[in-house]
């Protein structure tokens, strides 16, 4: 009678002693998986502390124990004698490998699930160069060998050399690793392919299939069925991959930065604080951490405070990325080698892109190419990982990869090309802006043809706040080359569109770059027009009274030496704003007055709406909440009227403040449920208009107030929880964290 398999032993013993699967890893700290893989013969010769855990858990002594220990030892022989030594061996894993914990499981979960019926026995780890992905393979690998009793096996495709490796020649490796004899390795592909499919299906193998090529490729190399698996990793997404469980790896998240930085460095790391930023500086690629380690690790006198010096310089950043054989441009250079002509030319001069992301259009003009073969370059690239697509159909560079594809720009365009380019995208970028911002001023409104994109109010709201770092370094281009006219025609062209963007952090320099336009034009009106732009920048909330007037003032000054009638009205509403902050109510109510005055009589009913309703403001300031309320009406029914003559999107905001004054009202007349509703469709109309200002944010706080006070505990919390975010996006952290606070309060 022949003796009990390793696993045969295992189960018996395990009855024997009335355990479950759970029970048993409980007493032994051998995982249920795993202990499971054991009895059911995939692990034949777990490692010898792991069976006298097993024996010491299941209280085996004398015979019993041997025989256990025995059995497991003759599978660890088998497992070492049946193939080949030293074909296909598993890289060592390095010693400081950090992070990646939700990825491990990932590659766990593969193998486990795996034996499922239908489940894919194939995993794809892909992304960018110097994102770990072999490094990440191989930990898995390691960590999984006591799963697979018949081996691990590691191939490097060499898909990004010159001379990748074939599918034939790697079937070849494969066989003979698996054990076939040399003179029994078929000569064609098919038939090796065919021979390895049928090999795996009789083992329990993990075959690693590093750095692959192509689809073509890699097909020949995947299981067939069974219970073997394939883990591979390629920089290309190889999306013509069917069946396979797909990982996408990204950038170390920053604490694991730190920590793989600080594991690399050892002791001589210490406390130093430019640790921090050096991991910050590598953006989060493993590659690029090793490098910088590595230099430190090797130069003992070096500070990382020197080499955050040597890195803030973005001119020369790249070429300190490396360590004796290991250069990060090289990493990227392999990965741009495989690009054709057309994907190398747009990678180069998307470098020139002012902002951290772009879309198509904006790549297709800087490529000096058509829409379609923009689109064709854009997904080589992001096939290969040298650009990532994100948001809203935009994509971006990491860091790291901009500065190599600038620095290819500089070697392989001239300074005469760089220019052209330059000034194309530029040009480009302030007529889109320019467009998109004249939707909403009264004069222009929608564009006979509108430019693909901005179709609607909607589209150019969208096109302008998700670009804004583009035509903002478009405008400062202009600015810097002189072209006066253009930057002054921009910045005249958000006036109104600003109302609908309070917060964005530009305006300042946008209507100050207008100033100095107009200035240099020698264009009086237009000086004093962007002074009072600015003016209502420095009169936004928490608002600076001194500074508002100062531009004011200076506005008005102007204005009247030219004698521009609605710059002075403006300059008079601007001047009433300060006057109000600073609670001199009586002269800011009578410049209010003089500037709504101004307005009515040049039948510029947008700008009356504005200044009637600071001057109902000051009376709400000064206790006269019945007389304010009755202005608040009156602009109501003004801008419902069908005769307003108020432009349709100026009409729109106005409205949203409006409501937001009457509930002020009501709620100091002690009106509370009529305030509530007002808040209410305040906080509605801006939410539909994109607002995301200081104003909406207080507005949801008060109604949170007020619906707390009501008992109204739910929709309270509603209004706390979408306060805090509108503060949070505007910078307003305090706030942010109080409605927070006050949303999950009881």
């Amino acid at each position: 009678m022949s003796m009990p398999s390793f696993a045969e032993l295992l189960r018996q013993h395990r009855h024997a002693a009335r355990l479950t699967l759970e029970q048993l890893a409980e007493a032994s700290g051998v995982s249920a998986r795993t202990l499971s893989d054991m009895e059911r013969g995939r692990s034949k010769g777990p490692q010898h502390r792991t069976v006298t855990a097993l024996a010491d858990a299941l209280g085996l002594g004398g015979t019993d124990r041997k025989q256990l220990i025995e059995q497991a030892r003759e599978g660890r022989l088998r497992d070492h004698w049946s193939r080949p030594i030293g074909l296909c061996e598993l890289p060592r894993s390095v010693d400081d490998f950090t992070g990646r914990a939700a990825e491990l499981a990932w590659t766990d979960d593969f193998v486990r699930t795996g034996d499922t019926p239908g489940a894919a026995g194939v995993a794809l780890i892909t992304g960018a160069a110097g994102l770990g992905k072999t490094t990440l393979a191989v930990r898995a690998a390691h960590a999984l060998r006591p799963v697979f009793a018949d081996g691990v096996f590691f191939v490097d495709l060499l898909g990004m050399s010159p001379q990748p490796l074939t599918a034939d020649e790697a079937l070849a490796q494969l066989l003979r690793a698996l054990g076939a004899p040399e003179g029994q390795v078929p000569h064609d592909t098919p038939a090796r392919a065919s021979l390895y499919r049928s090999s795996l299906r009789e083992r329990r193998v993990l075959v690693v299939l590093d750095n692959a090529r192509s689809e073509e490729q890699l097909r020949p190399l995947l299981p067939g069925g069974g219970t073997s698996r394939v883990l591979a990793t390629s920089r290309r997404l190889l999306a013509g991959l069917e069946g396979v469980r797909r990982l996408s790896l990204g950038p170390l998240l920053p604490a694991e930065a730190t920590e793989l930085l600080t594991g690399i460095l050892g002791g001589s790391a210490g406390a130093d604080a430019d640790i921090g930023e050096l991991a910050r500086l590598c953006g989060g690629l493993p590659l690029a951490l090793r490098i910088v380690g590595n230099r430190l690790a090797s130069r003992p006198g070096w500070r990382p405070g020197e080499l955050v010096e040597r890195l803030t310089d973005e001119e020369r950043r790249l070429d300190q990325f490396k360590a004796g054989d290991l250069k990060i441009a090289s990493a990227f250079a392999m990965s741009y080698d495989q690009l054709g002509d057309l994907a190398q030319q747009g990678f180069r001069r998307l470098a020139l892109v002012p902002g951290h992301d772009f879309d198509s259009a904006l790549a297709a003009v800087v490529a000096g190419t058509s829409i379609e073969d923009a689109w064709d370059a854009l997904d080589e690239l992001v096939d290969l990982g040298l650009l990532q697509d994100g948001r809203s159909g935009h994509y971006r560079f990491h860091d790291l990869v901009r500065l190599f594809a600038r620095e290819r720009l500089h070697t392989e365009d001239s300074p005469a090309e760089r220019e052209t380019i330059t000034q194309r995208m530029a040009s480009w970028l302030l007529r889109m802006a320019t467009l998109a911002g004249r939707w909403f001023e009264p004069t222009y409104g929608a564009p006979e043809q509108p430019e693909a994109g901005l179709a609607s109010p909607e589209d150019a709201d969208t096109w302008l706040r998700l670009n804004v770092d583009n035509w903002m370094g478009a405008l400062r281009h202009a600015a810097s080359r002189g072209q006066h006219a253009v930057v002054l025609e921009c910045a005249e062209s958000m006036h109104w569109f600003s109302d609908r963007w309070m917060h964005g952090l530009h305006w300042q320099e946008v209507f100050t770059l207008g100033v100095e336009a107009a200035e240099a034009l020698g264009d009086l009106e237009q000086q004093a027009t962007q002074l009072n732009y600015l003016a209502w920048v420095r009169s936004l909330p928490p608002g600076d009274p001194e500074a508002t007037m100062w531009f004011a003032n200076r506005a008005l000054n102007l204005a009247t030496r030219c004698d521009a009638t609605a710059q002075i009205a403006w300059a008079h509403c601007y001047l009433a704003a300060a006057l109000r902050k600073l609670q001199r109510l009586d002269e800011a109510a009578e410049s209010y007055a003089q500037a709504s005055e101004m307005f009515q009589a040049a039948g510029d009913m947008n700008a009356y709406c504005q200044t009637t309703g600071g001057f109902g403001d000051c009376l709400l300031d000064a206790g006269r909440h019945e007389e304010a309320l009755k202005q608040y009406l009156a602009i109501r029914a003004l801008l419902e009227g069908e005769a307003s003559g108020v432009t349709p999107s100026i009409a729109a905001v106005t409205l949203a403040y409006t409501a937001a004054r009457v509930g002020g009202c009501l709620r100091a007349l002690g009106r509370r449920a009529e305030a509530i509703d007002a808040f209410a469709e305040a906080a509605s109309m801006m939410e539909d208009l994109r607002f995301g200002n200081f104003s909406q944010a207080r507005i949801l706080q008060v109604l949170g107030d007020m619906l707390v006070e009501e008992g109204r505990t739910a929709e309270s919390r509603q209004a706390y929880s979408r306060a805090a975010e509108v503060y949070e996006a505007i910078g307003e952290a305090d706030a942010a964290g109080h409605c927070r606070t006050l949303s999950s309060a009881g």
